[in-house]
């Protein structure tokens, strides 16, 4: 079978379309089920409700996100086979942002307003990342995922056992942020200096702290 060689012509507007996809469409999606699908919907207090809302909304933008850095990565990846890890977590990670959004909308919420500053800003770190070369392009995969399991573990404490759907949900996506790391360390990722990995801590936390309130 014979591998298509895309241009950057071609690259650019296979960005783009995942952009719109991301931002203001519908994201390919796996085969894989909601995870929060046959899990029954708990009686939440509004505070409770509210809560879970926002929290939600913060991890939607954080894949939101997660979309532009891979995509991001794999327009400067140098190797052909770590190009397509970055797509295929991409691709899994769309089922996260279909899962996020879908649970917003139940919890009578709206999407972060700033989506498309967290996108073209993770899309520039996730291309200068790929730029800097691939180990070190995995490498900057396997601390955000380490950091996104972090802020899922938070999220969990937080969120009232009541709310088993929106629970199921981070559940499932805590175990496909570890097995992404660990793809991205056995592809041949390197630890990050300490204060890259401080700083990108310090993105984090600005980020969800905007994205829960807007």
């Amino acid at each position: 079978m014979m591998t298509r060689h895309y241009t950057p012509l071609d690259q650019l507007v296979m960005n783009f379309d995942q952009a719109l996809r991301t931002l203001a469409g519908r994201p390919l999606v796996t085969e894989r089920p909601d995870p929060a699908e046959g899990v029954g919907e708990g009686e939440l207090s509004e505070a409770e409700k509210t809560e879970s809302m926002r929290l939600m909304r913060v991890n939607h933008s954080g894949e939101v996100a997660a979309q532009a850095l891979y995509q991001g990565q794999a327009l400067t990846a140098k190797l052909p086979e770590v190009r397509e890890r970055m797509e295929r977590a991409a691709a899994e990670e769309n089922d996260h942002l279909a899962w996020c959004e879908k649970r917003v909308h139940a919890l009578d919420g709206h999407l972060s307003y700033l989506n498309p500053l967290w996108y073209a800003g993770s899309f520039a770190i996730g291309a200068t990342a790929g730029l800097a070369g691939d180990k070190w392009s995995l490498g900057f995969v396997a601390e955000t995922e380490c950091q996104v399991i972090e802020h899922l573990d938070e999220h969990l404490k937080k969120i009232s056992p009541k709310d088993r759907k929106s629970r199921a949900v981070l559940e499932q996506m805590k175990v496909d942020e570890a097995h992404h790391g660990e793809l991205a360390k056995a592809a041949g990722g390197v630890e990050l200096p300490a204060p890259v990995k401080a700083l990108m801590g310090v993105t984090s936390r600005i980020m969800t702290g905007m994205a829960y309130w807007l």
